[in-house]
């Protein structure tokens, strides 16, 4: 019966790595950026998993110490912030960063913006229904958001008064949705 539920010491041993490594880990994204937990991106994505895998494994891993874990995390955590701040200068953003997509552009889809995306029509329907938009021509703009979101504006956005306009106009001549500061 012990191959089921191991050794009282294992288990112990077990329970203290992995209460350990849940702190490292929260200390670790307390003083990382905030975004790590909000909408993912996909280095966002890859931060969480691997912390996530690292606690699992080195907390039931009988070969792994705690340490050896907290360096993991302690690796990770920092380079998840290193890429974060990169994402503030134009080229590693280029390569870091999905492009915003212009799906639609006044209540007509954009095919090839579709097949970059790897969205369909239907999937494009969905989230205009999901939006409580009725009809294609209630579309001024969608957009398909670098972190996998979309943004809907109607047709009643005042195109050079809208605060974003320049990065609107910036994604329907395909230069990306980026603005310099």
């Amino acid at each position: 019966m012990s191959w089921l539920i191991g050794d009282a010491a294992m288990l112990l041993h077990t329970a203290v790595k992995a209460v350990l490594l849940f702190a490292v880990a929260v200390i670790g994204f307390r003083l990382g950026e905030r975004r790590t937990l909000a909408e993912l991106a996909a280095f966002d994505f890859v931060a969480v998993v691997s912390v996530g895998a690292i606690i699992g494994r080195t907390a039931t891993a009988t070969d792994s110490s705690f340490l050896a874990g907290a360096v993991a995390l302690t690796v990770i955590l920092p380079a998840h912030r290193a890429v974060t701040r990169l994402r503030r200068r134009p080229g590693p953003a280029r390569l870091i960063d999905q492009p915003v997509r212009l799906l639609m552009l006044d209540g007509r889809l954009r095919d090839a913006e579709l097949r970059r995306s790897g969205l369909t029509e239907d999937d494009v329907l969905a989230v205009l229904r999901r939006h409580g938009v009725r009809r294609l021509e209630d579309v001024r703009y969608l957009l398909y958001e670098a972190k996998g979101a979309f943004s809907v504006i109607g047709p009643g956005t005042p195109e050079d008064d809208e605060p974003l306009a320049a990065g609107l106009r910036a994604v329907r001549h395909g230069r990306g949705g980026r603005r310099r500061r």
